[in-house]
């Protein structure tokens, strides 16, 4: 169960922070009639931007621009609400905002206005966290996607298979009664073909969630080596600028540079660490210390030898020390051999030169490989981890279902938690304490 929607009037600054030419503070309430009057003075019609002059409690003009009256249960969040557009500086809105306040509305918190509209069942939770999703989104492909959750589009594909699931436990759950006919009753029904279809579209789903994951949070990537084996180098080709200082002397870089690139618009973090080998030197052994913390974070580590002599003991060394991570093993400089750019048959090792970008983008489409990028961003949507596990869990009941066929039980417990599972992906059974975690990392005013 969740909470019943409040009664309260917010309000709150819903254009970024900062000067700009146009800023929009925004009101949401059961009755804001009270805010109208005091600030304006007159009616609004519904839907119809008014030119107005915004006023104080002494009837002086604060600002002047235009007022749009939403009432319930027509707008954004189905409550009234009321947009008050005025010039962007940021002294001008927090008077306007105060003015508000001062006639009955308190300040919103963060997500509030899209945590009512969920309330109100204007859109359902994985709407609600899309919008979020796409103010953040970090690429073109990112922000499309983020813009098929917020139109619905994951919503849709999630309520097909509860909708499919709900049929099929009813199918079950009717023969409970009459155990003696159940089976022939359930195969002449083909029970297991239907099984078979959710589980199929539910693998699609997942596979897309997957993809729109990838694209909302990216895969870090960690480049380590001895000194001087290009590391640098490399992190500035990827970047398209120089991120890092390059010099030919062994140990330049001392602490960890992070840098954002995209790859077919997908990101990726990409760190460049300290030179791993034995020193005495305090400062770049404080270094190779955050390296290997930098390690443990990152989901797939490059590791840089030099393709003049290849892997050789120290570098055997680290990795024998690297943790439970996807590995790639990059031969740099290229440019100093007669050794061509390209990709081992096993996927596990890479030829380049950082220095001319020879065999670069044979290592990003690698990346991209190992990141489990499929398709080129089209029918993907937005997906978070919480979606993810809860279609993995989805998908461990059904296959759960698939094994007791012939204990209907078990079955149609096993169909219930599946079906509850999904749910959770669209809010209609979240508790109050997951809606206070989504909504809270959302900005204020939206």
């Amino acid at each position: 169960m969740v909470s019943p929607p409040a009664t309260d009037a917010i309000a709150a600054i819903a254009t970024a922070p900062g000067r700009g030419g146009i800023g929009v503070v925004r009101v949401s309430g059961p009755d804001l009639s009270n805010i109208v009057e005091g600030l304006i003075g007159a009616s609004l019609i519904p839907r119809q931007a008014r030119f107005a002059k915004f006023k104080d409690g002494n009837d002086e003009v604060l600002d002047e621009g235009i007022a749009l009256f939403f009432p319930a249960p027509h707008s954004f969040t189905g409550e009234t609400v009321l947009e008050l557009q005025g010039h962007g500086g940021p002294q001008v809105l927090q008077l306007i905002l105060e003015r508000c306040l001062e006639l009955g509305a308190r300040l919103a918190e963060a997500g509030e206005f899209s945590r009512r509209a969920f309330l109100n069942n204007k859109i359902d939770l994985a709407q609600a966290e899309s919008i979020a999703d796409l103010i953040d989104a970090q690429s073109k492909e990112a922000a499309r996607s983020a813009v098929r959750s917020m139109t619905g589009e994951f919503s849709r594909r999630v309520h097909e298979l509860v909708a499919a699931l709900i049929r099929l436990r009813m199918l079950v759950e009717a023969t409970l009664d009459f155990p003696e006919e159940a089976i022939d009753f359930l195969e002449k029904a083909n029970l297991p073909g239907q099984l078979r279809d959710i589980e199929a579209k539910l693998a699609l789903v997942r596979a897309q969630a997957r993809q729109g994951a990838l694209l909302r949070e990216g895969l870090n990537v960690v480049l380590i080596g001895q000194p001087n084996v290009g590391k640098s180098s490399l992190l500035n080709r990827l970047a398209g600028f120089e991120a890092a200082i390059v010099t030919e002397i062994a140990g330049t870089t001392r602490d960890a540079v992070c840098e954002a690139v995209q790859i077919d618009g997908v990101p990726l973090h990409i760190t460049d660490t300290a030179g791993l080998r034995e020193t005495d030197d305090v400062i770049e052994k404080l270094g190779i210390e955050r390296t290997w913390k930098a390690v443990e974070q990152a989901d797939v580590a490059l590791l840089l030898v030099d393709a003049g002599h290849g892997v050789g003991e120290q570098e055997a060394a680290i990795l024998a020390r690297l943790p439970d991570i996807a590995l790639l093993t990059v031969h740099n400089k290229i440019d100093l051999t007669d050794e061509p750019a390209r990709l081992a048959a096993d996927g596990k090792e890479v030829w380049l030169s950082a220095k001319n970008g020879l065999g670069v983008d044979v290592l990003k489409q690698r990346l991209l490989a190992l990141a489990g990028w499929q398709t080129t961003g089209e029918g993907t949507f937005m997906a978070r981890r919480r979606h993810l596990e809860a279609l993995s869990g989805a998908a461990g009941h059904l296959a759960h279902a698939s094994d007791e066929l012939e204990r209907l039980e078990i079955l149609a417990e096993e169909l219930r938690l599946a079906q509850s599972e999904l749910s959770t992906i669209t809010g209609e059974f979240t508790a109050d304490d997951l809606l206070g975690e989504i909504f809270s990392r959302f900005c204020i005013g939206k």
